[in-house]
């Protein structure tokens, strides 16, 4: 069967799915507003199901790989609320010493689903310690099932979350197995989350969003790790919040890379739904491997 890619959806359509993944418009209004798109026996609800994700389809490290040890730990939330669910991936083969860099790998808006553990195995086989946390996990984790899981993300403390984030980049960071060195990378809402912990952590060794907001300007002379910021073209939700932050870096003497990659949609990097762009997730990937290498294992 031939994959879907996003140039087999009109535009209008794509950026409805889009508001729709971000909250902005319900299931219900998404469908009502996408009935003009379905033809030839083609239905609104089919057309939701084309766009949402396939985590089987799209797996590139099987969960049972044997070349990557995982497991699943907590780590303290703050203030006394509870445990934050991490999902830990590392190299079966330790390096000699044992000690390995680490990466905090942040979600999108629906907590720790399948592709999110399948990209910190990823990163685990390039040589890192990969530390995943949920958001959801006050609310008893991801639900398995994507429409679920954002509505539960509507329904979470955002301060507490910030708070959560920030304990378990720490908890990374104090791994007996790690070396210290840590970075982020995160995806949409996780690319935010990488921005914020830019801010708020002058020890982070670097930082990577794909597609993220921004923290308000005046936060970015906070901002001591180099970034390395991949925005898709057709995104103009994240791209117009750009120039006044990039300005702001600037002005603070901030080392931050950007990159924009022509034709893309919000997600491109997501290979579980038909916004992916092979050849721009390559490109990036390779981008955010050098990045890596160059600031947290050099």
């Amino acid at each position: 069967m031939t994959r879907l890619t996003a140039a087999d959806f009109d535009q209008e359509l794509l950026i409805l799915f889009d508001a729709y993944v971000h909250g902005d418009v319900d299931r219900r209004t998404f469908l009502d507003r996408a009935s003009k798109f379905a033809v030839g026996g083609v239905t609104a609800a089919g057309l939701l199901a084309a766009l949402s994700p396939n985590f089987a389809a799209a797996q590139v490290i099987p969960a049972n790989d044997p070349r990557v040890k995982t497991e699943m730990v907590s780590v303290a939330s703050p203030q006394g609320h509870g445990t934050v669910k991490v999902y830990v991936a590392r190299p079966t083969l330790p390096p000699p010493g044992g000690r390995l860099p680490g990466v905090l790998v942040v979600h999108e808006n629906r907590g720790l689903n399948p592709h999110i553990e399948d990209v910190a195995r990823r990163l685990a086989l390039e040589g890192y310690l990969a530390f995943a946390p949920d958001a959801l996990t006050p609310l008893g984790g991801y639900p398995g099932d994507e429409d679920k899981a954002r509505a539960l993300f509507a329904q979470l403390d955002q301060d507490r979350t910030r708070e959560d984030f920030l304990a378990t980049a720490a908890a990374l960071k104090a791994r007996p197995d790690g070396t210290g060195r840590v970075g982020v990378v995160g995806f949409c809402y996780g690319g935010g989350i990488a921005h914020m912990l830019a801010t708020e952590l002058p020890d982070l060794s670097a930082a990577v969003s794909y597609y993220g907001n921004h923290p308000p300007v005046q936060a970015a002379a906070r901002v001591k790790a180099p970034l390395l910021i991949h925005f898709a073209d057709m995104d103009e939700r994240i791209n117009t919040a750009w120039p006044p932050y990039e300005a702001a870096l600037k002005a603070a003497g901030v080392r931050y890379t950007p990159h924009r990659y022509p034709g893309t949609q919000h997600g491109f990097n997501n290979d579980t739904t038909p916004r992916f762009d092979a050849a721009a997730a390559k490109l990036s990937w390779d981008r955010t491997l050098a990045f890596f290498k160059l600031n947290l294992t050099a």
